[in-house]
């Protein structure tokens, strides 16, 4: 039997508030990230992924009291980055409420890190998530012709994006959430490329993020292997339902939930 796709909505946090923008710039308000998971739990979301946005890059750790207040109104798996550096972080997310936290600058530079904390927590609590792109003009060669970026995609890690896929499944997490950061808030659809680039390497699950704008870009990305779909502004606004997204699906032959 297959196993079911799951519809993400992802909630980028700012101050205790749900931001949206193009490519993490020109951020503008979406609303009360506790009012939104429940009206997204309500409407059949089967996960939620809150991310801190600005939490690497302000050495600002994750916002715990709205994750403690998300999980008291919601009742599907939350997944909650952003600022997550060492295993106490991820103690304190867990106790708050969240069921799988996930891990990115603080990997890339102790990839060792995500070893310790797949082995503390259990693989099923740890998602690496890989900002990636296409390597621009002038950037260092990568072989897939994808790189790692950090701080909201502005700076290169200098990785190769589907080896570092790779090298987190070897170290133990239990699966991988792939932002692309040319895709993201752009609505024109999902990179299939790198999609397809990361499932080739790894059996872990893929969760497919960064340019959804219409619910018929979400069955191509499973197509290329997504076992995960996430979205946010199409969510946040309106323009697109979590029902249609799953209608899309199963006109596709994919099986949802």
């Amino acid at each position: 039997m297959s196993v079911a796709i799951r519809i993400i909505p992802c909630l980028d946090v700012d101050d205790g508030r749900v931001v949206k923008g193009v490519n993490f710039e020109n951020l503008r308000d979406a609303g009360d990230p506790v009012e939104l998971a429940k009206r997204y739990n309500d409407e059949g979301a089967d996960e939620l992924t809150f991310l801190d946005v600005t939490a690497s890059k302000q050495g600002r750790g994750t916002m715990l009291d709205v994750v403690r207040r998300t999980a008291d109104e919601v009742f599907i798996p939350l997944t909650v980055g952003g600022g997550v550096r060492t295993a106490d972080d991820v103690r304190e997310l867990l106790r708050a409420g969240a069921d799988k936290v996930s891990v990115n600058t603080a990997a890339i530079a102790d990839p060792k890190l995500l070893r310790k904390l797949s082995e503390q927590f259990g693989a099923q609590c740890i998602v690496l998530s890989v900002d990636a792109r296409r390597v621009p003009e002038g950037g260092q060669p990568q072989p897939s012709g994808f790189e790692v970026t950090t701080h909201g995609g502005t700076r290169s890690a200098g990785i190769d994006a589907v080896e570092w896929a790779r090298t987190g499944e070897d170290l133990g997490v239990g699966e991988i959430l792939l932002n692309s950061m040319d895709g993201d808030g752009t609505k024109a659809g999902f990179d299939l490329d790198l999609v397809r680039a990361v499932r080739a390497a790894v059996s872990i699950p893929v969760i497919a993020s960064g340019g959804a704008g219409a619910a018929e870009h979400f069955p191509p990305a499973v197509a290329a292997g997504a076992d995960a779909v996430l979205a946010a502004s199409i969510f946040h606004f309106k323009e697109v339902s979590i029902n249609e997204v799953k209608d899309a699906l199963r006109a596709a032959g994919k099986v949802v939930r």
